[in-house]
């Protein structure tokens, strides 16, 4: 597993999916939280609200995975 992570191209590829997945997880959060409130139930609005503490949460992570793989990019071989 620890391998998984040593080649650049494949962190950054996680990391895009991590990054895709909290602003789709963000997005989803804030109409049920906000536009919805009203429609939804009282335990679909709390997990529509923890949509919004977890989508940032996945953007951050995905984020500095990016930025490591670059890093790693630019240290490393250009291929694995």
């Amino acid at each position: 597993m620890v391998s998984w992570f040593e080649c650049p191209w494949r962190l950054r590829r996680l990391a895009d999916s991590l990054l895709l997945g909290g602003l789709l997880l963000l997005l989803v959060g804030l109409a049920g939280a906000y536009l919805f409130e009203a429609r939804l139930a009282l335990g679909m609005l709390v997990g529509a609200h923890a949509l919004t503490v977890l989508g940032p949460a996945l953007l951050k992570i995905g984020y500095v995975m990016r930025l490591l793989a670059q890093q790693k990019k630019e240290s490393r071989c250009a291929h694995c």
